[in-house]
């Protein structure tokens, strides 16, 4: 794996790359280093400004890294006039560069630390919707049933994997903390924590998913009790009979 000083080393190259790439106007860094969060595992993550169709300047920093940082392989995450392009270097270190038109460059959030040029001020951000959480979780619990039932035990395993990570997310909402990627994950008290152990799929043996799901089923209406009681009074049946052990095979 890389070390702290491979890592700040490329971060202090790719600035000086930025800095003199005409089109590149304006540069920040965003993540953990931003706000002096960073750990020994942190990667590296950049914004840049950019005055030129974003393919072009894109196409020429995607042959820097692979020239002249060696990088191993890349993909591309688009996010509103922003894309991320996530690179893979040697030693396991990602680099995650944010190209945006320069009138749409600016902080997203609270991890933004300015470098040079301007950045737009800072917008709004919206919370994540607690429907499409919940409804993401109820979804979730529905297919790991089919799954089971159509005899497709891998894809219940997916689905029972997800539910889980949906309640976590609930959780992590409810308490303050980040719900994406579990990254609040283990801010959550043992008395979340612990309910959630039991969910862990152990076999692809079909009482095992029957039970992990029956499980997952029950944290998630703890959890929607906790939060908005009377969806959790209105899911109740439905996810009850979810976690119902059935042994008639069902079509849909």
């Amino acid at each position: 794996m890389f070390s702290r000083t491979e890592r700040d080393l490329v971060r202090r190259r790719l600035l000086d790359l930025a800095d003199h790439d005409p089109a590149v106007v304006a540069a920040a860094i965003t993540g953990s280093h931003a706000t002096d969060d960073e750990d020994r595992w942190s990667d590296i993550d950049l914004a840049f400004a950019v005055s030129e169709p974003l393919d072009a300047v894109m196409h020429r920093w995607t042959r820097h890294l692979y020239r002249d940082f060696a990088a191993v392989h890349h993909w591309d995450l688009p996010s509103g006039p922003a894309i991320y392009r996530v690179f893979l270097l040697p030693q396991g270190l990602e680099v995650d560069l944010a190209f945006s038109p320069e009138g749409d460059f600016g902080p997203r959030g609270p991890k933004w630390r300015l470098v040079f040029g301007r950045s737009a001020p800072p917008q709004p951000v919206m919370p994540g919707g607690y429907d499409v959480i919940a409804g993401l979780a109820w979804h979730h619990a529905l297919h790991a049933r089919i799954s089971i039932e159509r005899g497709r035990y891998w894809q219940a395993e997916h689905w029972i994997s997800a539910l889980r990570t949906q309640t976590i997310a609930l959780a992590c909402q409810r308490l303050r903390h980040p719900t994406s990627y579990a990254k609040g994950a283990h801010l959550l008290p043992p008395t979340i924590t612990g309910p959630l152990e039991t969910t862990l799929v152990r076999s692809l043996e079909e009482t095992e998913l029957r039970r992990a799901l029956s499980a997952a089923v029950a944290a998630l209406s703890a959890e929607l009790t906790r939060t908005d009681p009377t969806l959790a009074d209105r899911l109740r049946p439905i996810l009850s009979d979810l976690a119902a052990s059935d042994d008639d095979p069902r079509e849909g």
